[in-house]
């Protein structure tokens, strides 16, 4: 009787990050699938989840997931790279068989993956990420799958993520760290011809990045390939997308000030928002 009533009932699709970044994620997923309603959840009472541990990683997203399923979700983005290298695996197989196995968790780093094969020419692949992302190897990891002759190179950043939250993505500090890191990257390979922005908050500094990466390596930004997967998915799994409302709304929840998540998180999505305080 419970599975029948989930089935039956539609909510919001829920989309979750460790602060703002995800935002850039839901700004694409929105601008490809309007019609749907969306629950974004920012937990940046705790962010950056960049330095934090691989089991307190899964514990807070864990227990975000479970809140966006309170709220009826039946699908739940991770709209985080490292909360998708970190927690993904685990809850899908571990926790969801328990909570509810119809409901599902998607993550950023696949979809990513499947599209570096389509853009890489000589399979020479580099990796910006947080210290977390890179640490875990999940890009190499998924990518030593799909695309076994890849050789992928990763470099941490950890100064891009506070350049963005401080307002300085077009500052003079972020033309150094930018390229002192796109050099370093280079540095380990010098035929890597494509990049991937391994964080949602870097497409905020995507103007810089343009400016020092060399000539003929194309930069991968994750917000319109993991819509497009997004769409893809709920055109395969009909049974999921009739349990997706659709009214074109969207709600915004954050852990930390909601006044202050409402004006940081307008830069990322372009429109003025109002978010909602609530304790995790």
């Amino acid at each position: 009787m419970t599975q029948d009533k989930h089935i039956s009932t539609q909510a919001p699709i829920g989309v979750f990050d460790s602060g703002f970044g995800g935002l850039s994620i839901l700004r694409e997923i929105r601008k490809v699938l309007p019609d749907y309603d969306y629950i974004f959840l920012g937990d940046n009472a705790r962010a950056p989840y960049g330095s934090r541990s691989f089991h307190l990683v899964y514990e807070y997203t864990l227990q975000a997931v479970k809140h966006l399923f309170d709220q009826g979700c039946s699908l739940v983005i991770l709209a985080c790279n490292t909360a998708s290298a970190k927690a993904l695996r685990t809850i899908q197989q571990k926790d969801l068989p328990g909570i509810d196995p119809s409901k599902r968790v998607l993550g950023v780093i696949r979809p990513t993956v499947e599209k570096v094969g389509e853009i890489s020419q000589n399979g020479h692949v580099g990796i910006f990420g947080t210290p977390a992302t890179i640490q875990s190897e999940s890009y190499n990891i998924e990518i030593g799958k799909m695309h076994p002759t890849f050789k992928v190179f990763g470099h941490a950043c950890p100064m891009w993520v506070p350049l963005v939250e401080n307002k300085e993505s077009e500052g003079e500090g972020a033309d150094y760290f930018v390229k002192k890191d796109i050099d370093a990257l280079i540095g380990l390979c010098p035929d890597i011809d494509a990049v991937i922005l391994g964080c949602t908050h870097y497409p905020l500094l995507v103007n810089k990045i343009k400016q020092y990466m060399p000539e003929g390596v194309h930069i991968i930004e994750q917000g319109g390939i993991v819509a497009d997967s997004l769409k893809d998915y709920l055109a395969r799994h009909p049974e999921i997308d009739a349990r997706c409302s659709k009214g074109g709304t969207c709600q915004y929840f954050t852990t930390e000030d909601a006044e202050k998540f409402s004006e940081m998180g307008s830069i990322f999505v372009n429109e003025q928002i109002e978010a909602k305080h609530i304790t995790l």
